[in-house]
C-alpha cells in the first residue's frame, strides 16, 4: 500500500512584496497557501504575530517580509529591529515548538563590503549599517531558535513588480538629460522571480525529505544571480536595453556618469563589494544560477510593456 504523502500548509509573509509577489505564483504548486501582506500581518507585534501563527497552524513559514528602508533604518532603529530581528526570533521560535519549517531571506549587508573576492557563508560578519545589523541579529535568532531553517542571503533585489532599482533609472532616463550613478560598488543584481524558483526548489526538496524521514540539508545560503556588475554598469544596461527596444529615452547609455559614492553620501553606509558566493547553494541541490544580465532583460521586458 501506497505510503500516503501530506502537502504542507505553507504560510508567507509579506505577500505583497517584490519576493512575496513572486513567492505566491512558485510556491502554489506545492501546497495551501496562506499569503498576509501588512495588513494582515504587523511583525512589529510579537502577540499578533504568534497569534496569526496559531491561527493558520502552517507546515511552513517563508518571511521575505521586511524593513527594508536602508537609510530611513538609521533614525528608525527600533523598528528595524522589531521587524528584521525580533519578528523573526517569534516566527522561528514558533516554528520550532510546533514542528514548522521556515525560510527566511537575509542581505549582502551583513557582511562590511571590504573582502577582495566573493564572500563565502563561513566569513565573519560585520555590519556597517542598522539596517544590516538587524538582519544579522535575525540570522542569528532563527539559528538559534529553529533547527529546521533555511536563511538565503541575497543582493541587490528586483523584480518586475513593486518599488526598485530597475523602474527608478528607468523612469530617471525618460525625463533627464544625465545620470550619475555610483562605479565603486559592486555585487549582482538579483531578482524576484529567481529567488522564489529557487526557494520553490529548495523548499519541495526539504519536504520531501521530511516525509521520506530524512534531514534536508539546513542551514544558510548565498543566493544570488551570477556575476556581477557596478551600479553604474546596471544603469548602462538597463539603458542599452530601452536603446534596444526603441524605448524613447532623453540620454543614451554614454550619458550615464559614473561617481564614486563619496560624491553620493547616504545615511547609511553601503557595502563596497556585496558579491556572494553561490556555490554552496548550487553544489547542495543541483542547481545552475542564471547570469544577472537574463533576469534583468526579462523584468525589462516585463515593465516596459507597461
Amino acid at each position: 500500500m501506497a505510503r500516503e504523502f501530506k502537502l504542507p500548509k505553507i504560510l508567507i509573509t509579506g505577500a505583497d512584496g517584490q519576493v512575496g509577489f513572486e513567492l505566491k505564483r512558485t510556491l502554489a504548486p506545492l501546497g495551501e497557501i496562506i499569503t498576509l501582506v501588512r495588513a494582515d500581518l504587523d511583525l512589529s507585534d510579537a502577540v499578533a504575530t504568534s497569534a496569526t501563527l496559531d491561527k493558520h497552524q502552517p507546515d511552513i513559514i517563508v518571511n521575505p517580509a521586511a524593513y527594508t528602508a536602508v537609510d530611513k533604518a538609521e533614525s528608525d532603529v527600533d523598528m528595524a529591529y522589531a521587524v528584521n530581528a525580533q519578528a523573526a526570533d517569534v516566527i522561528a521560535r514558533w516554528a520550532q515548538k510546533h514542528g514548522a519549517m521556515i525560510i527566511h531571506y537575509s542581505t549582502d549587508y551583513v557582511f562590511d563590503g571590504t573582502k577582495s573576492g566573493a564572500y563565502v557563508e563561513s566569513d565573519l560578519i560585520a555590519p556597517q549599517s542598522v539596517y544590516g545589523a538587524s538582519k544579522a541579529q535575525g540570522e542569528q535568532l532563527v539559528r538559534e531558535a529553529c533547527a529546521a531553517h533555511f536563511i538565503f542571503r541575497t543582493s541587490w533585489v528586483f523584480g518586475a513588480y513593486g518599488v526598485n532599482f530597475l523602474k527608478t533609472m528607468l523612469n530617471l532616463m525618460k525625463t533627464r538629460d544625465t545620470l550619475n550613478v555610483v562605479n565603486d560598488q559592486f555585487g549582482a543584481p538579483t531578482s524576484a522571480f529567481l529567488l522564489a524558483d529557487v526557494t520553490a526548489h529548495v523548499l519541495r526538496d526539504a519536504w520531501l525529505k521530511r516525509q521520506n524521514g530524512e534531514l534536508p540539508a539546513y542551514g544558510t545560503y548565498h543566493l544570488t544571480a551570477s556575476g556581477s556588475t557596478s551600479w553604474h554598469g546596471y544603469a548602462q544596461y538597463i539603458a542599452t536595453l530601452a536603446e534596444q527596444a526603441g524605448v524613447a529615452l532623453k540620454m543614451s547609455s554614454a550619458q550615464i556618469k559614473g561617481i564614486p559614492s563619496s560624491e553620493y553620501p547616504t545615511p547609511a553606509k553601503r557595502p563596497e563589494n556585496s558579491c556572494l558566493d553561490t556555490r554552496l547553494l548550487q553544489n547542495t541541490f543541483g542547481l545552475r544560477l542564471p547570469d544577472w544580465q537574463d533576469a534583468v532583460r526579462h523584468a525589462f521586458e516585463l515593465v516596459s510593456q507597461k
